[in-house]
């Protein structure tokens, strides 16, 4: 598993003109700090002055964050991103946040008052950074060269696919990671390159987390009667 994790939380809301979920907000917040990262410099300025030009002149005024969040004391970066509030659906907020490689999305609903709103969103992203574990494998196994069998060479470098990441939402203990690389003992040429010859298999207490596939860093060709002669005629020169 690989990539960028997030984790909402669901909830309800309506009025006679909408109906929508916390997840929905949650995805799309999602969306768009995803497609567009530089939201997170415009939501995270507390104040600003903006300038307001009309056909009268010019006039100046100060505007500050609603996102009360960005002035708590956490134990993680809060990045954003939007509060709300009408009559009916009262105090909302999408909040996103960062600890040690993991985003979280909070979205609260219908919140009683915005200190509510803020205070829900602060609970919830505590218990995911409580729960939430990330493993990144920054020190993969240095792969061998394979054994080819009937190749004009006799080997062919190996590389991996990608890296490898695992979220966990339980709280996991990665101490006790276990890496296990699966080749085979050789390969049978022809080898073709970025060909998958086996796979590095991530373990923990005997649950499989994933796994990154293991390529062909080049190419083999199977061996001709002038190749087979050649190496032949070099035992005797070697001898």
């Amino acid at each position: 598993m690989t990539g960028t994790h997030f984790v909402d939380c669901c909830g309800l809301t309506e009025s006679p003109q909408h109906l929508t979920t916390a997840r929905d907000i949650a995805l799309m917040s999602r969306e768009l700090i995803t497609k567009y990262p530089q939201i997170h410099t415009y939501s995270t300025i507390w104040m600003e002055n903006i300038t307001h030009v009309t056909k009268q002149g010019t006039k100046e005024f100060g505007l500050s964050n609603t996102n009360k969040l960005l002035k708590m004391a956490t134990n993680f970066k809060v990045t954003g991103l939007k509060t709300g509030s009408t009559s009916l659906a009262k105090y909302c907020l999408s909040a996103t946040a960062e600890k040690d490689g993991v985003r979280l999305i909070a979205v609260i609903m219908a919140a009683p008052d915005y200190k509510a709103r803020f205070a829900d969103a602060k609970a919830l992203l505590d218990y995911g950074y409580a729960n939430c574990r990330l493993y990144e494998d920054k020190e993969m196994p240095e792969l061998p060269a394979l054994e080819v069998t009937d190749g004009v060479t006799s080997s062919v470098p190996l590389k991996y696919a990608g890296g490898f990441s695992y979220l966990s939402l339980s709280g996991d203990d990665f101490s006790a990671v276990e890496k296990k690389l699966m080749l085979p003992e050789a390969l049978t040429a022809p080898v073709n390159a970025d060909e998958k010859a086996g796979v590095l298999r991530y373990e923990l207490n005997g649950k499989v987390l994933g796994e990154v596939d293991i390529l062909t860093d080049g190419s083999v060709e199977k061996a001709g009667f002038l190749d087979y002669l050649g190496k032949v005629a070099s035992c005797f020169f070697i001898s």
